[in-house]
């Protein structure tokens, strides 16, 4: 017999897993070789090994090292009929999965997602985060994405993780009950709200999802512009006290103006203009009023403009305090 056909027929008494950034399961390869009763089996932190007899499942190892014998191998010893006298070499496979964290993973819509919410009704939208996940149940795991295959990767299994999470995210936000505007103002409870969409879909795959965050979620462009213009309309208000705000903008404006206090009463009077046209032309017609008696013509009213003018004047010549002013100002400009 050569050194070649030697080497073929000899046992096999150590069993370890070096895995590779991104991989999730692999069967060792042992081609010809047996596995030595008693061999030693080393499983490292979140790592677990899995002895499989003709594809069904049978003993589990977690971290540590293991004595594969009749003794701690329970399964194995009963489907292979041993008993416990046991000592010759067998043949079996051993699959090892990777249960560390898989980070920093991408997802997003490739096409708008239409959900259903209580306000806005039907809406296409777009998002985009990133996930982790890890191994957590083996046996599911194996039976639905390992299977036959001798090696598994994280980059194997994404296209399908990601669809799932498609899936979900139709499902938690039209089906959540709770608005889309409010959720999206707050970025933690919509991430929080779409880790529990998905968490049943990565479930049936032995899968868990430690982490889900949103990192962008957008409306059709129409339809934020409608949302733009209702929050400018409750910005906005009361129209007359619109106006108001407008002429003391413009008041302090024309202050710093050339002119000085010369150009308040033009830029008061335009935005009192305005604001008194916009809430005539918005204001529901009021009912017809009855004539009015005759009255005695009324002596015509000083301009609180000029007034602000020779009061200001006066302050600069030292006449008034600047408190005294501010005060005499005011009760003008209430008037107005």
């Amino acid at each position: 017999m050569g050194l070649r056909d030697f080497i073929s027929k000899q046992f096999i008494d150590v069993i370890e897993w070096q895995e590779e950034s991104g991989e999730l399961a692999e069967k060792l390869d042992f081609a010809d070789n047996e596995i030595q009763n008693g061999a030693q089996l080393t499983v490292r932190e979140t790592q677990a090994a899995v002895v499989i007899d003709e594809g069904v499942l049978a003993d589990m190892y977690g971290p540590g090292l293991h004595t594969l014998d009749t003794s701690n191998m329970p399964i194995l010893t009963n489907l292979k009929n041993w008993d416990k006298a046991f000592k010759s070499p067998f043949k079996t496979d051993v699959y090892f999965f990777s249960q560390k964290e898989q980070v920093n993973l991408k997802w997003g819509t490739a096409q708008p997602v239409t959900i259903r919410d209580p306000e806005l009704g039907p809406v296409r939208l777009r998002a985009f985060g990133t996930y982790s996940f890890r191994v957590k149940d083996i046996a599911p795991f194996y039976a639905s994405l390992v299977g036959t295959q001798e090696k598994l990767s994280v980059g194997d299994i994404e296209p399908q993780l990601r669809a799932a999470i498609i899936t979900a995210l139709a499902t938690g936000l039209g089906g959540g009950g709770v608005p889309f505007i409010d959720l999206a103002a707050n970025q933690q409870k919509l991430s929080d709200a779409l880790k529990e969409a998905v968490g049943p879909a990565f479930e049936q795959y032995g899968l868990e999802v430690p982490s889900f965050f949103v990192e962008s979620v957008s409306l059709p462009e129409e339809v934020q512009k409608h949302l733009d213009k209702k929050s400018s309309m409750r910005v906005l208000g009361d129209l007359d006290q619109y106006a108001k705000f407008q002429a003391a903008e413009a008041i302090e404006l024309a202050a710093q103006q050339e002119g000085g206090m010369a150009g308040i009463g033009a830029g008061a009077g335009v935005g009192m203009a305005i604001g008194q046209t916009m809430a005539g032309a918005l204001a529901q017609q009021p009912a017809p009023a009855a004539p009015a008696a005759p009255a005695a013509p009324a002596a015509p009213a000083a301009d609180p403009f000029e007034q602000i003018e020779k009061l200001h004047k006066l302050m600069e010549m030292g006449a008034l305090s600047k408190d005294e002013f501010e005060a005499k100002k005011a009760e003008l400009l209430s008037q107005v």
